[in-house]
């Protein structure tokens, strides 16, 4: 099967330093590599409603580099270091960008994450399909 990286020119980054992609367009889906609340530049902000934010922002540059929307996501996988001191805002967030059907997922505690401060991490997989009706 054919699998073609996805690479928004903010994240070229994560394809030339880390050799990852942040999303592989494989057959009907697209895998998303985890993206933390980090910035393009390395900055991280201290306030989490801006690193959840800035996580689902960068979920959507990668979906929209391969022509899709958050729509499209049918799985979601977050990790999070105090996941219940932000439980509830990252629920609200979240809630703007999925639509039903809503896509399945699992929240995950960890103790951290390569990048030092960091809260969350969101991976995803969305289907390169059109919608069902």
């Amino acid at each position: 099967m054919k699998k073609r990286a996805i690479v928004p020119d903010e994240l070229q980054s994560q394809h030339t330093d880390w050799k990852m992609s942040p999303g592989l367009a494989c057959g009907d889906f697209l895998f998303l590599t985890g993206m933390t609340g980090a910035e393009s530049d390395g900055s991280l902000s201290n306030d989490p409603e801006t690193q959840i934010r800035t996580a689902f922002r960068k979920v959507g540059l990668v979906l929209a580099k391969d022509g899709l929307s958050y729509s499209a996501l049918v799985d979601m996988t977050t990790y999070h270091v105090g996941l219940l001191d932000h439980l509830e805002l990252f629920k609200s967030i979240r809630a703007e960008y999925v639509e039903e059907p809503y896509p399945s997922w699992t929240a995950i505690e960890v103790s951290g994450f390569v990048r030092e401060d960091a809260i969350i991490e969101i991976k995803a997989i969305a289907s390169r399909m059109p919608k069902a009706n």
